[in-house]
């Protein structure tokens, strides 16, 4: 090997560096392919994974908001069971504004789709200023009222409290819970079909 002319060398050195190249560096390329493509894989599902945690993000605000506005709306619409404490507010509002009420008669709940309608026929005496200042306070109360069927006549027999007699209809809103003995009998009849 020492008489090799030089180019014998470089010839072995090649022939080395070929097989080095077939058994180590070749595998290793095919790796390194094999690794870059589970990259672009796993780059792609980040992408993908970051897109739905904004999306996650922007329902979670939504959310949020909903149920701000739920907890709102459920303050405008009492419960059933909260609507007895309603009713004597509504008299004590009356009282506070120096109206004399005549006749105060809650009436059965008409069931709608999503909410109950509990009317309340009402006929009051005052005078206008006094049923001004009740429906504006109504107005800020912090359920939800309509008033309906409105009518206003001067009394025959006034005094300076007391000028004129109105009748209306206040009109609240419940919100339908079914109550719990009332789930368990549904159930419970449900199965009995069976």
């Amino acid at each position: 090997m020492r008489d090799w002319p030089w180019y014998g060398y470089v010839l072995i050195a090649i022939i080395i560096f070929g097989i080095f190249f077939l058994f180590h560096f070749r595998p290793k390329n095919e790796e390194l392919k094999e690794l870059r493509v589970e990259r672009i894989k796993v780059e792609k599902d980040v992408v993908r994974l970051r897109e739905k945690k904004d999306q996650l993000d922007i329902i979670e605000e939504e959310l949020k908001l909903m149920s701000t506005t739920l907890n709102e709306l459920e303050a405008i619409m009492p419960q059933k069971e909260e609507i007895d404490v309603i009713l004597r507010q509504i008299q004590q509002l009356a009282n506070d504004t120096r109206l004399n009420i005549t006749k105060f008669v809650p009436k059965g709940e008409i069931a709608k789709d999503f909410y109950a309608e509990k009317p309340i026929s009402i006929e009051i005496t005052g005078n206008y200023h006094n049923l001004g200042i009740f429906f504006d306070r109504l107005s800020n109360f912090s359920r939800l009222f309509n008033i309906e069927d409105f009518s206003i006549t001067s009394l025959r027999v006034q005094s300076e409290a007391s000028t004129i007699s109105a009748k209306l209809t206040a009109k609240t809103y419940i919100s339908p819970e079914a109550q719990p003995g009332q789930e368990e009998s549904g159930k419970n009849t449900g199965e009995e079909k069976k």
